[in-house]
């Protein structure tokens, strides 16, 4: 669990005390970790520091969904940006192999590692150096990048479009009828992670998995999910708001393939924003592909912003 070269020391955190020093290195989801820790998102042997002394040089955590065993998502690795020199990159790149031995289980593939940045991080030379930088040590073990996404947010007093008539929106009735919905949308998706699902099973199949893994883990009211209805009953697409514990969301939004074309989007898009405002929330978030242009159109037409994006590696 414990290695050392030239007085660096890569290891778990001990337990909740350790937090502080975890947190040496700023990044937003500090202020989320106790909270993790206690909801199960979390374990202290998911988070893992390289130190030398009392500095932290680099670190690493993994997050899951609370009913999942597994952890889901690298969602921070860091390396200290007051570093230089090569053994820089090495300290990273050591300390994802030696957690990632120690924490992902033997024969899988490790989950995405995902990192929020800023909207114009490539503006900037020192915020584009340190994603690059973290992005160079993921790809020394193996990672690549898959997307980068748009993260998007509704703010209160943003106008909310009037229904207009076109669309009659009703709840889902089961996750049957919801699942078989998602099935026929990934017909064309733009969605880079829907796509690669198509490479590997089927849509029905990749349907499951995504309501599995995902919308059947929030706890938000079932009630909000909306199925938008044409005039003659047939569903033209549907509409997911919900709270995944730490935002109000979109979580999924999607028109039949029949039906696109139609501005239909604007009207699910409105739906959806209608309900979880109704909520009296301080925002609402969503997130798109950089490459699902439609998507990302819609949301600017509806008045939301893009706050940051997304950056998204993978292991094969």
């Amino acid at each position: 669990m414990t290695a050392t070269h030239t007085e660096l020391v890569i290891r778990p955190i001990t337990g909740r005390d350790e937090l502080d020093l975890f947190c040496q290195i700023p990044y937003l989801l500090n202020d989320e970790l106790a909270d993790d820790l206690d909801s199960g998102h979390r374990r202290p042997e998911w988070l893992w520091m390289a130190l030398r002394g009392d500095r932290l040089v680099a670190r690493a955590a993994w997050w899951k969904m609370s009913d999942h065993t597994a952890p889901g998502v690298l969602d921070i690795f860091d390396i200290d940006d007051g570093c230089s020199g090569p053994e820089r990159l090495d300290t990273g790149v050591r300390l994802l192999r030696e957690a990632a031995a120690a924490v992902i289980p033997a024969g899988t593939t490790p989950p995405e590692y995902s990192r929020f940045v800023s909207a114009d991080w490539r503006d900037h030379p020192a915020a584009r150096r340190a994603v690059e930088d973290r992005m160079k040590a993921a790809e020394r073990t193996g990672a690549r990048l898959f997307v980068e996404r748009l993260r998007l947010e509704w703010r209160p007093g943003t106008p909310i479009p009037a229904r207009t008539g076109r669309l009659a929106f009703v709840p889902v009735s089961d996750h049957d009828e919801l699942i078989t919905l998602m099935t026929a949308v990934m017909d064309g998706t733009l969605d880079a992670h829907g796509r690669r699902d198509l490479t590997q099973m089927s849509p029905a199949q990749a349907a499951a998995r995504h309501y599995q893994g995902e919308l059947a883990q929030y706890r938000s009211p079932r009630e909000w999910w909306q199925i938008a209805r044409l005039p003659g009953g047939a569903p033209a697409g549907f509409v997911i708001p919900a709270h995944n514990g730490y935002n109000p969301i979109i979580a999924y939004i999607a028109v039949l393939p029949a039906y696109r074309g139609n501005g239909y989007i604007d009207e699910l898009l409105a739906e959806g924003t209608r309900i979880l405002a109704a909520q009296d929330v301080p925002r609402i978030r969503a997130s798109t592909d950089l490459g699902n242009v439609p998507m990302a159109a819609a949301f600017r037409r509806a008045g939301w912003a893009q706050f940051g994006r997304q950056i998204n590696m993978t292991w094969d």
